[in-house]
């Protein structure tokens, strides 16, 4: 019933009969047990509408976390760190802060990945090898304001400061730790790239409490709300001028 809620979404958003998709959270270990192998809502909404690059934008306060990799197991994420997916997200996240969030000319950052940001070469090569390069080929191609990659211990202050519009960041847990500590549980889950308005609750089942009455609605209504108003912030980005 769960997938076939989502499916059912993604055929009514493509006909242009809703503005806009709010999915609540899905249990990925029970959809496996129903027998669909689907490693989560993005990936699925993605292949269902047919859309190739995508990324995933998680809001919440002042923060807007962009991320390089997604469900990626640690051990993993550096060789998932290439020039090409740094340039891809930056470039994805500053098209969306334009079209969906009304930003003229956004401001991002960079985290590096590994601690001080390497260290120019000394705690690690990915920022030297491929992020730098990845930032420097997107600079070519936007006029954007992109500083970094630097060190996230210390980025973070300043955007929560409101000094950036965006944060990319390398992997999951980056940018998610100090996003859902400023939220406070009102955190919105946005998948950037697809034809259609997707947002989410940034929280799981929850399966623990379900019919207790003790499930904070809050990162709902907060999706809810986000749907709205980035579908009139497109809807003006593409009015004739």
């Amino acid at each position: 019933a769960a997938v076939r809620s989502i499916e059912l979404s993604v055929e009514l958003a493509m006909k242009g009969r809703v503005d806009a998709i709010v999915t609540p959270p899905i249990n990925k270990a029970g959809l496996k047990k129903a027998g669909f192998n689907i490693p989560g809502h993005t990936e699925y909404l993605a292949k269902l509408s047919g859309t190739k690059r995508y990324e995933m934008m998680l809001v919440g306060g002042p923060l807007r976390v962009v991320l390089v990799t997604r469900h990626t197991a640690i051990h993993k994420v550096s060789g998932e760190v290439t020039r090409k997916r740094v340039e891809e997200t930056i470039l994805m996240a500053d098209q969306e802060l334009r079209r969906s969030f009304g930003i003229k000319k956004p401001r991002l950052v960079v985290c590096g990945l590994n601690p001080h940001a390497g260290e120019s070469g000394t705690i690690g090569l990915e920022e030297i090898k491929e992020i730098i390069p990845g930032v420097r080929s997107a600079k070519e191609k936007t006029d954007a304001v992109i500083t970094g990659p630097l060190s996230p211990d210390a980025l973070f202050v300043g955007a929560y400061q409101g000094q950036y519009d965006a944060e990319i960041c390398m992997y999951h847990d980056q940018g998610l730790i100090p996003l859902k500590m400023i939220s406070r549980g009102a955190g919105v889950n946005v998948t950037l790239g697809l034809p259609f308005v997707r947002t989410s609750p940034d929280h799981g089942t929850a399966y623990d409490i379900a019919g207790r009455f003790k499930a904070d609605p809050g990162s709902m209504l907060e999706a809810l709300t986000l749907a709205e108003a980035i579908y009139e912030n497109r809807r003006r980005y593409n009015a004739p001028r």
